[in-house]
């Protein structure tokens, strides 16, 4: 499993231990994580072979020029490390997950494919800094066997760029499961929750536009902002002033740990994820596997799964009216809030990582018996 940036260090931790717990010898290489502790392998191996010294020197201070520059210089050595590293593993697969530098990736990645069956994970169809640069995102597809997408939109949108269908596996994103081991208490009160890094594709000046009427229909409502901020947020500060909700946001700017995720999420209503691009999410994971119903936009996985489970409400990106009427709904009407509950219930009995293994399990199968 390689995942060189880390980008999404506790997907790779949890589907490598669901996959270990069916019985396979499973080696995680990344780099350290930047945003907070790594979470502790169960049952696989894993080697940050990936930029060590830059990420030691980014730790705390993620937006450091200096840090992104060595970051770069590190990149090539640490690629070759680490195919060092999997020619010594020989492993019948290799799945990437993210790409550090994909115009440079492409070029071992192919040489990576030719010694072994590979599989790429597309948590994002065109990742947000790549979008204009299809032509190589199509190479990198055309070379490894198989691409993993979350979503059926995600697929579709592959085919249409000139994706093999015969290529592409549709893997749910699973629920986060509840990391203290207590019974999900049901959500109570008024609180809305904007929950993990606050980035502008995450829309959270959408909400903030919103809130205004959410206040006006539900008096008592409030708004938590959790996460850890690499974008200004001196703006969305000035945003909430100027339309006069400053008094009904409460700010928690930092990591949040896996340890205080379930207390936040129990201090939770709904959880409110207005982005703008995304096709899968780890905070919508979250809000699942804490049973937390959600208002999502209504693109890619988020919405898919919403729509599917019922498990909330999902409205048109970009409208701070209808994101508005969505969560005034859920919060005002007990009924309507029940039945999302039970929606999120049946996407946690679905969402498993024990599912998803088994699903990864048989794609693995597949390309090793081709």
């Amino acid at each position: 499993m390689l995942d060189p940036p880390s980008w999404t260090l506790p997907y790779d931790h949890a589907l490598s231990a669901a996959l270990a717990r069916r019985g396979h010898q499973v080696c995680l290489l990344a780099s350290p994580f930047l945003h907070g502790p790594s979470p502790v392998p169960a049952g696989y191996a894993r080697e940050d072979v990936f930029l060590p010294r830059s990420s030691r020197l980014l730790r705390g201070r993620k937006r450091s020029r200096a840090g992104v520059v060595l970051r770069g210089l590190e990149y090539a050595p640490s690629v070759a490390r680490a195919r060092r590293r999997i020619d010594e593993l020989a492993p019948d697969v290799v799945h990437v997950q993210w790409l550090g530098i994909p115009r440079y990736d492409r070029r071992w990645l192919r040489k990576l494919a030719d010694s072994y069956p590979t599989v790429l994970t597309a948590h994002e169809v065109l990742p947000r800094r790549s979008e204009h640069q299809v032509d190589f995102w199509l190479e990198i597809f055309a070379t490894v066997d198989r691409v993993v997408v979350h979503a059926r939109v995600s697929g579709e949108r592959l085919e249409a760029l000139g994706v093999d269908p015969g290529k592409i596996e549709e893997i749910p994103h699973p629920a986060f499961e509840t990391s203290n081991g207590t019974p999900i208490a049901p959500p109570r009160g008024t609180t809305l929750l904007f929950f993990g890094l606050i980035r502008e594709y995450k829309g959270l000046d959408i909400l903030i536009q919103a809130l205004p009427e959410v206040v006006r229909a539900v008096p008592e409502a409030r708004l938590v902002v959790a996460g850890d901020a690499l974008d200004p947020v001196e703006p969305l500060r000035d945003l909430a002033v100027g339309l006069g909700v400053a008094d009904r946001i409460e700010w928690r700017l930092g990591y949040v740990p896996g340890e205080r995720i379930p207390e936040l999420m129990e201090s939770a209503t709904i959880v409110v994820l207005p982005y703008r691009r995304i096709e899968a999410s780890g905070v919508f994971a979250d809000a699942i596997g804490h049973g937390r119903p959600a208002v999502v936009s209504d693109i890619g996985f988020i919405g898919e799964v919403v729509r599917r489970f019922g498990a909330g409400e999902a409205v048109p990106p970009e409208d701070p009216d209808a994101l508005a009427a969505a969560c005034v709904r859920l919060l005002g009407d007990e009924s309507l809030l029940a039945a999302a509950v039970e929606g999120v219930e049946a996407a946690r009995r679905a969402l498993t990582w024990d599912a998803a293994a088994e699903a990864h399990e048989r794609v693995y199968e597949e390309i090793v018996r081709r």
